[in-house]
């Protein structure tokens, strides 16, 4: 019992990952606060983590949208001693597919997955009501190595950062980035199966699963054969730093183009700092999808940094480079039968932002905050987007804490 205690603040790389606060078995560095209720039942140690906003987003632009909605995640874990090792059972939930109408909510020069079978344009797709269900196994080989097995019928494979929505460099920020899909947006699949092994500062890992990204339907599980892989390397070399390179191969992940296979890397640095009445967090990533079929590439580049300071106030940043397809000019429109996907230009996105605890609920920070985004389009864009869009969110943001993580 003392040693799961203990990793509720790690001090090594190992306690970190077997605290389990991240996406999948993806990490952060050990000074990463994780905001949650926890409680004590028997040989089980419970927790509750989750944030949630209610946002309301203005975007100019003739593409453009308006629109209230709620992005959110609650993620449930059970932990304790069973045998020589820790066994740890996980359950996240989105309420998504109730909260955001018509499978999208606004954003500009957003592209991936589909609505009503079109593809989604300048909208972010909600997530599924069941974003994991897993379990997993930690074996200590040794004082500093460490065994661990993760097995999710829906989870996060091994491959690339801790996805947008749970890390704590994006903790304020209510909407998706534009470089998700070519970074992060296996953090859903289906059938996921994962081996790793941390040896002091370094961990080695991979994982097979089901490649195609959720459909359309966020309240199943679209399960299917262990048709794609991923390893990823991850070194933590103190308690502020952590990095990561990934690579993967992905078999059908889009519907609309499901004879095309893809490679995808992914590197990134996260850095946490915290200090009196404050913390800092920051993350730095690319990512790069390839076609398997033509070799047509996309690359994403993203920074991000969030301070909390004087312990109620949060301010922020989301920097992003982002390739887009041909298929963003299709707009929300079926395809034709002789359409191909070719890279077409990059966007800029340029988001500050700003909110303020003021804790109306007991054991939940309770922010208002707001968020203004500025767009740098691409040539090839500009005659349909303009050329100086911009983007306001206004929201309500709620995030469980105990009374020791004030």
């Amino acid at each position: 019992m003392g040693d799961l205690m203990q990793q509720m603040e790690p001090r090594t790389f190992l306690q970190e990952m077997q605290h389990h606060a991240a996406s999948g078995t993806s990490a952060e560095p050990n000074s990463t606060p994780a905001p949650m209720l926890m409680s004590m039942h028997g040989q089980w140690m419970l927790m509750f983590h989750a944030n949630a906003f209610i946002a309301e987003i203005q975007q100019s632009s003739p593409r453009g949208g308006d629109k209230l909605f709620s992005t959110n995640w609650f993620m449930f874990m059970a932990e304790r001693k069973l045998g020589p090792g820790q066994l740890t059972l996980r359950g996240m939930l989105s309420l998504e597919p109730a909260t955001i109408s018509g499978e999208r909510y606004p954003l500009l020069f957003q592209q991936g997955e589909t609505a009503y079978g079109v593809p989604i344009a300048d909208g972010q797709h909600p997530h599924n009501f069941l974003m994991e269900l897993a379990a997993l196994y930690d074996l200590h080989l040794g004082r500093n190595t460490l065994l661990s097995a993760y097995l999710a019928p829906v989870g996060d494979p091994a491959l690339g950062p801790i996805a947008y929505p749970h890390r704590a460099s994006a903790s304020e920020n209510p909407v998706g980035t534009l470089g998700h899909h070519q970074q992060d947006s296996t953090h859903i699949a289906y059938d996921v199966a994962t081996v790793g092994l941390t040896h002091r500062i370094a961990r080695i890992e991979t994982s097979g699963f089901h490649g195609r990204e959720p459909g359309e339907e966020r309240w199943n599980l679209d399960q299917g054969a262990i048709d794609s892989w991923s390893i990823r390397f991850t070194l933590q070399p103190g308690q502020y730093w952590s990095g990561q390179y990934s690579y993967a191969r992905l078999h059908s992940p889009e519907a609309l183009f499901p004879l095309e296979n893809q490679e995808r890397m992914t590197a990134s640095v996260m850095y946490n700092k915290p200090f009196r009445e404050g913390n800092l967090a920051s993350s730095l990533l690319w990512g790069r999808t390839r076609s398997l079929s033509d070799s047509s590439k996309e690359n994403s580049y993203l920074f991000e940094s969030t301070i909390r300071f004087a312990t109620q106030n949060y301010a922020w940043t989301r920097i992003e480079n982002a390739g887009r397809s041909s298929e963003l000019l299709n707009g929300e429109h079926p395809l034709s039968p002789n359409f191909t996907e070719t890279p077409l230009t990059h966007v800029q996105a340029y988001a500050v932002g700003y909110d303020r605890d003021i804790d109306i609920i007991p054991h939940w920070r309770t922010a208002f905050g707001g968020q203004v985004t500025l767009y740098g389009v691409g040539q090839p864009l500009q005659s349909v987007y303009g050329t100086n869009p911009i983007g306001i969110n206004l929201f309500l943001r709620l995030r469980p804490f105990s009374d020791n993580q004030r």
